[in-house]
């Protein structure tokens, strides 16, 4: 079969985040068993009650406790949800030598490349066990394969992660935070100020302050990225009732980015420091914070064999991504990891989301030649 028809058949499935990934799974089932893998799900239940499925394959191996492989090639199944109005999202098409569909870039082209190259391989020949990962709800907080990290399911030594990457190597990516923080104040009416506190000032004040840790941020420098320090957003905030009444309560989401140097918490404590100095100049500043994500960025050495491997596959110096990935947790489970894959991760979450056919075509050669310098 080809990786045209691999990705079309792939396309057709609705693997949303939102919906069990139970059909998708059963693809890819049926397509590894055909080719001689083992196969176990490793299943969870999301904060909804659907089943969210992980499905491991190895070869050249028994599944075990302590389940050691030299290699795993890691897809998410799961896509972001498209627009109603595109009607030919869920059918691969093609155009300018590009194959447009949802997923066809974000990651559903990386897994058609892999599914691809296994079916040219002798496979009863491997030297050294090889695992097919692929993960539920990447799109949502990389929940799948925190689950697998937590579960110690399976321990690679080396990692290959689908992303588009436009076939770069990524041998470091920066993690991702990210907090709801709750300012309280006293609501009045808005002709007697005095009366009341206001939290949107209250909340003002502090979003000042965390705006002022940026300097000291930047001096905690990591070159190989762009910008080459941990980053900070306050992207939402909503706070009060009406415009003549003063804001009893004022929240905002603030996420931070950490160079892979940097603990994913450091930002946090000095966001502690920072509510500690505004509650010492107003005693009666009230503010909650509801920690979310903490994702830990991910390095894998320039001298990795790994990376080396793929620099000299793709004919490109590997590089680093400000974006969170699965790699930082296949990190966790061992091993060094790479991220790589067709298309661009400008053209992922977009209606007419395409894939170019020759890196589609290119993805299945660098798989293939990764399978034979490590496994074969």
């Amino acid at each position: 079969m080809t990786v045209e028809k691999i990705l079309a058949e792939l396309v057709a499935i609705d693997s949303v985040s939102t919906r069990s990934n139970e059909e998708i799974i059963q693809y890819l089932e049926k397509y590894c068993e055909a080719q001689g893998f083992k196969l176990k799900r490793v299943s969870y239940l999301d904060e909804v009650g659907i089943e969210k499925i992980n499905l491991i394959a190895i070869k050249g191996t028994e599944f075990a406790d302590d389940l050691q492989v030299e290699l795993a090639l890691v897809g998410h199944t799961d896509t972001v949800p498209y627009d109603p109005n595109w009607s030919e999202a869920r059918k691969l098409t093609l155009s300018d030598n590009k194959l447009y569909g949802r997923g066809a870039c974000d990651t559903k082209g990386y897994i058609a490349s892999v599914l691809a190259a296994i079916q040219n391989l002798d496979l009863e020949q491997l030297k050294k066990p090889l695992a097919l990962v692929f993960t539920a709800d990447e799109e949502i907080g990389l929940r799948g394969a925190k689950f697998l990290a937590q579960q110690k399911v399976v321990k690679p030594r080396f990692s290959i992660v689908g992303e588009p990457t436009a076939l770069r190597p990524i041998r470091a990516g920066k993690g991702y935070s990210l907090t709801e923080i709750v300012v309280r104040g006293r609501e009045a009416h808005s002709a007697y100020p005095a009366l009341g506190a206001s939290a949107v000032f209250r909340a003002a004040r502090l979003i000042s302050r965390i705006e002022a840790l940026g300097p000291a941020l930047q001096q905690d420098q990591h070159p190989a990225f762009d910008p080459p320090y941990t980053t900070l957003n306050v992207g939402l905030i909503k706070g009060g009732t009406a415009k003549n009444v003063i804001a009893g309560e004022c929240r905002f989401t603030l996420e931070w980015r950490p160079v892979p140097s940097q603990p994913s918490g450091h930002v946090l404590a000095l966001v502690n420091q920072a509510i500690k100095e505004e509650q010492a100049a107003d005693p009666d500043f009230d503010c909650e914070v509801l920690e979310g994500r903490a994702d830990s960025g991910f390095e894998t050495s320039p001298e990795s064999s790994l990376v080396q491997l793929l620099e000299q596959a793709t004919g490109k110096e590997s590089g680093t991504v400000a974006f969170g990935t699965e790699a930082a947790q296949m990190k966790l489970l061992g091993g060094d990891a790479v991220v790589i894959g067709p298309g661009d991760i400008r053209e992922a979450h977009r209606t007419g989301e395409f894939v170019p056919v020759d890196e589609l075509h290119k993805c299945v050669d660098i798989v293939d030649q990764a399978i034979h310098s490590i496994c074969l």
